[in-house]
């Protein structure tokens, strides 16, 4: 049997879903289809001729706006690669209750093959393309980076926008995940690999969940594979291992995979890789050359964290994870989906899993839209609030020659008011934790669904449902 697409794969997993669930067929069509896509072709001079590019914005559903999604680069963007994209975007908001509608954009090109000058001009002719038809709008359509992009080429859409809206006061607002000195805000970078450890802290508490699973106790000594060690992979293995005291035995990347039983250096690899733009040549551990073999390692957790359509049924068979967290954007097919769960696998799907992205992307267009940094308000008044309990301590410590005192540090750590950076991670756990409560009670609930992807697009398809009604659609 053919390996379905990844557009087939979504299509597969929102069917199997919507037949546990009542929804009119008209409006279940309706929450399937991809509203409009746009495509641009366009040409920039360089290196003496016209070249000319592909690019794609689609929009899947505006049940609620702005419709929000990250820009890819990469030669493997098409068509239904982004509304597959796109369509997930709606679910996952949906999920994690971020207002907005999903969307996704993409241009085929390697953005390896130029500069940064060649990539700029590149990247703001395509910014002009959607914005003189508002695809790119603080109201209306509002990108993130996504795979082959970063804060750069956010920082570059954001200025391409203010140039042709100069009286717009929220023109910054127009994109996420810029640099922190141009709109962005703290905890944007780490937020979709910060989001994992979350995801994966919260199934750790529930006993029922680790038992489906075969695991128990918490994630401190638990072995973790990691497939793609960039932005996403290297965030989620720095905060497991630093502090939660997993093991990450295994990293895969495009050149190969590097495995050690006693554990890696996440550090050290990723600088290696930084430099040197892959794991070739870093002697610190067994290099394997075929690094898809490392996949079929045993582990307890394993995290496919680079792009989709990595797990297959030609693989899946041969996977020994008790638990898979999908880091990336559908790395599991349908087919392979279908194989791990009679295995008896647990997954955490991506739709929540890497949520963490566009959960923080909400903070900042919030940030942006009110033009004040979250902190900014309350820090010192909390800071007061504090100061006047611990003198109080102390004064009656005094007063009634108690033989205890303060823990050392502890003054200093509880006046200190939370900053911006601790607010974006008190909020982002809170709806981590949140929004996997709401999916695994559907799980746990119901015997007719097996497993927390489904639970997982039931919640999110009955939230989108219920805006559409509440519209009269």
């Amino acid at each position: 049997m053919a390996e379905p697409t990844f557009r087939e794969s979504v299509d597969l997993m929102y069917n199997r879903a919507v037949a546990l669930m009542d929804l009119p067929p008209g409006l279940e069509e309706k929450i399937r289809v991809c509203n409009s896509t746009y495509t641009v072709r366009f040409g920039v001079r360089l290196r003496g001729r016209i070249q000319t590019f592909t690019g794609y914005r689609s929009v899947h559903s505006e049940h609620m706006e702005p419709v929000k999604g990250g820009i890819r680069f990469s030669l493997g963007v098409n068509q239904d690669e982004v509304e597959a994209l796109a369509a997930l975007m709606t679910y996952k908001c949906a999920l994690v209750e971020a207002p907005f509608g999903g969307s996704k954009g993409g241009l085929c090109i390697d953005p390896r093959c130029y500069d940064e000058e060649e990539l700029e001009r590149i990247t703001r002719r395509f910014a002009y393309e959607l914005i003189k038809r508002d695809l790119i709008s603080p109201s209306q359509n509002v990108p993130a980076p996504d795979m082959g992009t970063s804060e750069r080429e956010m920082a570059w859409i954001a200025d391409q926008y203010a140039r042709m809206h100069t009286t717009d006061i929220n023109a910054w607002a127009c994109v996420t995940g810029k640099p922190e000195t141009f709109g962005g805000i703290m905890g944007r970078r780490e937020a979709t690999g910060r989001g994992v450890q979350y995801a994966l802290r919260e199934f750790f508490r529930h006993g029922e969940d680790k038992a489906e699973a075969g695991l128990s106790g918490d994630l401190d000594g638990k072995t973790v594979i990691i497939q793609g060690l960039g932005n996403v992979g290297y965030h989620a293995a720095k905060f497991l291992s630093e502090e939660d005291g997993a093991r990450i035995i295994g990293i895969i990347e495009h050149d190969g995979a590097l495995f050690d039983p006693e554990g890696l250096n996440v550090e050290a690899v990723h600088d290696w890789i930084t430099r040197h733009g892959g794991v070739s040549g870093y002697h610190e551990a067994n290099t394997v050359a075929d690094g898809e073999k490392v996949l079929e390692e045993a582990c307890d957790i394993l995290i496919p964290a680079a792009t989709e359509g990595v797990i297959t049924t030609d693989n899946s068979d041969r996977l020994n994870a008790r638990l898979i967290i999908e880091a990336a954007n559908g790395p599991i097919t349908a087919g392979a989906d279908d194989i791990l769960r009679r295995r008896g696998v647990v997954i955490i799907p991506d739709l929540y899993a890497n949520a963490g992205g566009v959960t923080v992307s909400y903070f900042e267009w919030v940030k942006n839209l009110s033009h004040i940094r979250f902190g900014r308000m309350q820090r010192r008044q909390e800071e007061a609030r504090h100061t006047l309990i611990v003198k109080e301590l102390e004064r009656l410590d005094q007063a009634m020659g108690a033989t205890w005192s303060l823990s050392p540090g502890f003054k200093d750590r509880y006046l200190r008011g939370a900053d911006e950076l601790e607010l974006v991670r008190s909020g982002l756990d809170d709806t981590m934790r949140i929004a996997y409560q709401s999916m695994r009670e559907v799980w746990q609930s119901r015997e007719d669904v097996t497993d927390l992807r489904t639970a997982a697009y039931m919640v999110a398809i009955d939230r989108v449902a219920k805006t559409y009604r509440a519209k009269g659609i």
